[in-house]
């Protein structure tokens, strides 16, 4: 070993803390970049909760590796109506929380209700649907009615958000609640969590009910170690020397080096939906003319970009969403997007922006100088790179980033022209309807993207009933969106999972970005 090598492993030794022999044949630490606020599936949207709330709990249904199939979880059946408004759902009768309470239709319904109630404050109750009546009509049914269709039902089911509560524990517990404890029903249970430093799961004994997607149906470790460390050179070196046992944070500029390596295997998602993009507010004075935003797309070099960013391990995005999702329409026109600088200077002259002296361009004596919000971190890398591509056509983007205490609070005004974002995603309709609802403005619609046909387009495609007039209506959204070069699409991310030498290689999963998933793909040799 090195001298270099050396004194890397000593460091991480130090900072993620050196287990024993007997320990270590027990115990697996997986490094993590951030930590969560809390691990409440109602209040937290952070992936940093997700990852963990998966494996302390279980959904009503799962997700496949393809991000399409649905499969059973909780529930080991369920019908719908053919009026799309009734889901029964028939669950396992052999499922039990943490502390030994047994799971029935009654923990399922408190949960719902406990979600729906405006006291809880709970996030992104869309993702239930609108929601008539959640009943048990004895221990183990569940009738899930609605008020109309809603398409995304199963498929949002399969999200964190939907994790079923031992509501006996959240009355206990209240304010504390994914704080001090959670009783769930996962493969795991959370023995402690100690925030900014780590997260300690241990085996639920007894857990067999696990998803037919992996080929063990409970945990293969006793402990699980989740460890945040914010060095990016550290969790690398940590893996590399043996002091971590598995990560997804891993930086592009190690992939390669890490593949190389013969003790450690690396594993990429084969479907997984995330996207970095630089989104418009269409309402605004600089960014209201379509001519401007198609410019500012084709100066823009995705290609470059994803090179430089990511070493060239992320897809160059000509799309605002990933070929391969769910209802994705294949047929937009990917010319508007991708760099084309000459096209794009005569976009801006016929729009009536004229360059000045300076190099810069102007109309009415106003500057062409849109000001583009961003969290400090990884985005300012990438905006700088637009920012450059932009200067050459003679648009002075403004960046202004901020810390992530504060940077959600300032998406929320109407202070910017521009702002830089990514986000995962399950099909086309999770992420139409996140974003392109009038109803979500200003937050998460930052874009102020108010059009009728498009809000009729969504609930169309939410209340379908039929895979083919969901897939048709969501088409017609992408195409009217994309056209409108609402965003400047950027590129596509992997996930990327890497496993240490005392692990088999380890699946990638892609559901909501949490790689691990369930955590039943985590093996010794």
């Amino acid at each position: 070993m090195s001298n270099r090598m050396a004194w890397a492993a000593v460091a991480a030794a130090a900072v993620i803390g050196a287990a024993g022999p007997a320990l270590a044949q027990k115990t697996v630490t997986v490094v993590r970049e951030i930590d969560t606020d809390r691990y409440d599936p109602h209040k937290s949207t952070a992936r940093s909760g997700a990852e963990v709330i998966y494996m302390i709990g279980d959904t009503m249904v799962n997700l496949d590796f393809d991000m399409k199939t649905v499969k059973p979880g909780l529930a080991k059946s369920w019908t719908v109506s053919p009026d799309g408004l009734t889901y029964t759902f028939k669950l396992r009768d052999d499922v039990s929380f943490c502390s030994g309470k047994k799971m029935t239709a009654k923990d399922v319904v408190a949960t719902y209700e406990r979600w729906r109630d405006p006291e809880t404050k709970g996030l992104v109750k869309w993702r239930m649907g609108d929601v008539d009546t959640i009943t048990a009509p004895d221990d183990y049914t569940v009738v899930y009615k609605l008020k109309k269709p809603f398409s995304e039902l199963l498929y949002q089911m399969t999200q964190y958000f939907h994790t079923v509560l031992n509501i006996d524990q959240v009355k206990q517990l209240g304010a504390d609640f994914g704080v001090k404890a959670f009783d769930g029903t996962g493969p795991y249970c959370l023995e402690s969590w100690t925030p900014r430093d780590s997260t300690v799961l241990v085996k639920h004994k007894g857990y067999k009910w696990g998803p037919p997607i992996y080929d063990a149906t409970e945990a293969q470790v006793d402990k699980l170690i989740w460890k945040v460390v914010p060095e990016e050179n550290t969790r690398v070196t940590a893996l590399q020397a043996g002091q971590a046992d598995a990560s997804q944070y891993v930086p592009y500029w190690s992939i390669k080096e890490l593949q190389a390596n013969k003790s450690l295997s690396v594993t990429k998602a084969e479907n997984y939906f995330w996207t970095y993009f630089i989104g418009f507010k269409v309402d605004k004075e600089l960014m209201n003319d379509v001519r401007v935003r198609k410019a500012m797309n084709l100066a823009v070099d995705q290609k470059a970009i994803a090179e430089a960013v990511t070493f060239g391990f992320a897809e160059p995005a000509s799309t605002m969403l990933m070929p391969g999702v769910l209802d994705f329409n294949d047929k937009v026109d990917r010319a508007i997007y991708g760099e084309n600088v000459k096209e794009a200077e005569k976009l801006l002259d016929e729009a009536g922006w004229k360059k000045g002296p300076d190099g810069f361009r102007y109309k009415d004596g106003k500057k062409l100088a849109p000001i583009v919000y961003g969290i400090a971190g990884a985005f300012k890398e990438i905006a700088e790179a637009v920012q450059g591509d932009l200067r050459k056509v003679g648009i002075d983007l403004q960046i202004q980033l901020f810390d992530s205490t504060v940077a959600w609070g300032k998406l929320a005004t109407q202070e910017f022209d521009a702002f830089g974002m990514s986000f995962p995603y399950v099909s086309a309709g999770d992420a139409l309807n996140l974003y392109f609802r009038s109803a979500n403005t200003p937050t998460p619609n930052r874009m102020n993207w108010k059009d009728k046909e498009t809000d009729d387009l969504l609930e169309k495609g939410s209340t379908a009933t039929d895979n083919a007039t969901r897939a048709d209506a969501y088409a017609a959204v992408q195409k009217k969106v994309h056209d409108a070069a609402v965003w400047i699409p950027l590129f596509h991310e992997p996930l990327f999972v890497v496993a240490g030498s005392k692990l088999k290689p380890i699946r990638a999963h892609g559901n909501y970005g949490c790689g691990l998933y369930k955590g039943l793909g985590i093996a010794f040799k």
